[in-house]
């Protein structure tokens, strides 16, 4: 499923032979919708004359406007894209494809050293239509096609000079046929057929066309054309296996994952590295978001901070808020945005309030920090470019998590996790709070979070049979401290969410406080451990308790071998230790994975839970 899994960004579709192309991109693109997108494009070459049609907004949107114009529809090359902003806002102009002289281009990721490039563009005469990182590659390729006319030779050029994740494909207006790909992490794929030939980010464009397919590797670069598909990586030839794909084509949006919250669940290493990713200076041990316009001047006057957000981004929050006072040295507050709007917040301009959301159009949310705007200082940290609270604020940090389609959070509460860890290493940083040897080691060991958190997950088999074993449970008693507490909240919510079975997530030193008196032998108790804890022993001895009440202790912990623990548990989910102040993100994942398994025994509707929605617009 991986293997062919879809991009997490943006969609492409491209197409080579002998008939009309407009069709064919526009049918996948509609096949690609699925996974969220803020304007679509395409452009067509009928071997002579360019058509390039964009348009802001729903596909629908551009069929309006290319059933208005005239050329192109005879074509038989093309390609096509729907774009998910990461550079410029959503507008036609920032929308892909882009032209570069004779060099029409679409891309999926994100260009690191952008900047840098375009700077030196500049000063070489070229001038830009776009605030798109993508529109860097199309002009590098234009040059060097300029001064060689190998195809292969210039995209090693242009895959020599850009840095960062990303999957394009292209065509020479002079050549058109023969289209042009490179890869390295954002996904794409060829699919052959007798004299046409295919490329796309997802299997599902082309299921209608053909189900032999061919995934590019990372390092790759290739040119293909209905007569030969050639393949290179590293400046040598290499042959690529065909696999034959049996999916349906519903089967085939969700990467052959039975929900698109499963395969969310398992997107999130990807993601993860997504966010991170270009945000680390390695030669000053920092963190580098000053994409969020929050300069050593802007903080100076910062005394407090306010963390503004709903459910699960409130969740974050939480965690957030260890990661401000402990690394910023500041008094830090979490607030649910729909209390806060309400009250009287005190508020002056010794305050930062910074909203956390993931759609960016929960109105709660806009309305505080609206409101906060007022006052004092703010930020969001959001996953949607071009969502009504980041023109709210003009300090965004952007997530990066991708389209999330299923209702249940997942990636985005992650990826929210990590956005808040580098905020609160960031302040601290700048306001001289960390060291350069601590901030390595925090640096580093955020490094390591995707592979630990693809680790993490290697507990599916064994989540799957404590759901077969407890799904008929009616109450769940989720418990954790410290830093796992708001993680046993989440563990809760996802539960309650999907499952329709009825959670709480608790304080443990809280549970003598009330809780206890629900449990018994029909109680599932899910505990979160973290092995550098403090808390440890002390929950251990609310697990006692437990114990003697007759509750079936489920435990989750990043300690290995504990045997005072394994002897009081029903079951210890072991998962690989990171470290004290990562540990909630990756022990988050088999929590995420067991409210799913109970959702699918039970025969819930899993992406679309009854009576919510993915983004809360109305009060």
């Amino acid at each position: 499923a991986r293997l062919f899994g879809d991009s997490l960004m943006c969609g492409i579709i491209a197409y080579s032979g002998y008939r009309k192309a407009l069709p064919i991109l526009i049918e996948g693109l509609r096949r690609l919708e699925y996974r969220g997108y803020d304007s679509a494009g395409v452009a067509l070459c009928d071997g002579e004359k360019v058509f390039v049609t964009r348009a802001e907004g729903k596909l629908s949107n551009l069929v309006e406007l290319l059933e208005e114009k005239d050329g192109g529809e005879d074509a038989t090359i093309g390609i096509g894209h729907t774009r998910w902003a990461t550079h410029g806002r959503p507008s036609s102009t920032n929308a892909h494809p882009h032209t570069a002289g004779r060099v029409s281009l679409i891309h999926n990721g994100i260009v690191e050293n952008y900047a840098e490039l375009k700077e030196s563009l500049k000063k070489q005469g070229v001038k830009f239509n776009s605030d798109t990182d993508t529109e860097i590659i199309a002009h590098l390729l234009n040059i060097h096609l300029s001064n060689s006319e190998d195809k292969i030779e210039a995209l090693r050029q242009v895959c020599a000079e850009i840095e960062g994740s990303y999957a394009f494909v292209a065509f020479d207006a002079q050549d058109p046929s023969r289209l042009m790909i490179a890869k390295n992490s954002s996904p794409v794929i060829i699919g052959k057929k007798e004299r046409e030939v295919f490329v796309a980010s997802d299997v599902s464009a082309l299921l209608e066309h053909t189900r032999d397919v061919i995934a590019v590797h990372d390092g790759d670069i290739a040119v293909v054309s209905p007569e030969r598909i050639y393949i290179e990586n590293n400046g040598k030839e290499v042959i690529r296996q065909s696999h034959h794909i049996t999916w349906d084509p519903v089967t085939a949006q969700k990467g052959g994952y039975k929900h698109f919250m499963l395969k969310e669940i398992f997107e999130q290493p990807e993601v993860i590295g997504d966010t991170i990713r270009g945000r680390l200076d390695r030669k000053a041990n920092a963190i580098d978001i000053s994409e969020m316009r929050l300069t050593k001047e802007d903080l100076e006057p910062i005394k407090r901070v306010i963390l503004i957000a709903c459910g699960t981004a409130w969740h974050a929050c939480l965690v957030g808020k260890f990661y401000i006072e402990s690394f910023a040295g500041l008094p830090c507050e979490v607030d649910y945005a729909s209390e806060f709007r309400y009250r009287d917040p005190i508020l002056d301009s010794s305050t930062l309030v910074v909203a956390v959301t993931q759609s960016g159009e929960t109105l709660d949310t806009l309305s505080a920090i609206t409101l906060a705007s007022k006052s004092c200082m703010t930020a969001a940290i959001c996953n949607v470019i071009g969502s009504s609270i980041t023109r709210a604020t003009d300090r965004v940090l952007f997530t990066r998590a991708g389209p999330e389609i299923s209702v249940a959070s997942t990636k985005a509460f992650t990826t929210q996790l990590v956005s808040l860890y580098m905020l609160g290493l960031y302040i601290g940083q700048t306001k001289g709070r960390i060291d350069k040897e601590t901030a390595n080691t925090l640096i580093k060991e955020l490094t390591k979070l995707p592979a630990v958190a693809e680790e993490s997950l290697k507990c599916e088999e064994k989540i799957k049979s404590l759901a077969q074993r407890f799904h008929l449970a009616k109450d769940f008693l989720y418990l954790g401290r410290g830093l796992c507490y708001p993680i046993a909240l989440e563990g809760a919510l996802k539960l309650k969410e999907i499952s329709y079975i009825h959670a709480e997530g608790y304080p443990a030193g809280e549970m003598k406080h009330g809780p206890i008196a629900l449990i018994d032998e029909n109680m599932p108790v899910v505990v979160v451990l973290q092995k550098s804890d403090i808390y440890f022993d002390k929950t251990l001895s609310n697990l006692k308790e437990v114990e003697a009440r007759g509750g079936k202790i489920l435990s989750v912990t990043d300690t290995t071998g504990h045997g005072e623990l394994a002897k009081i548990s029903h079951c210890v989910v072991e998962i690989p230790y990171i470290s004290q102040w990562l540990s909630p993100i990756t022990l988050s994942l088999p929590l995420q994975l067991l409210a799913y398994y109970i959702a699918v025994e039970n025969g819930t509707d899993v992406d679309q839970p009854r009576n919510l929605a993915k983004s809360v617009t109305v009060e």
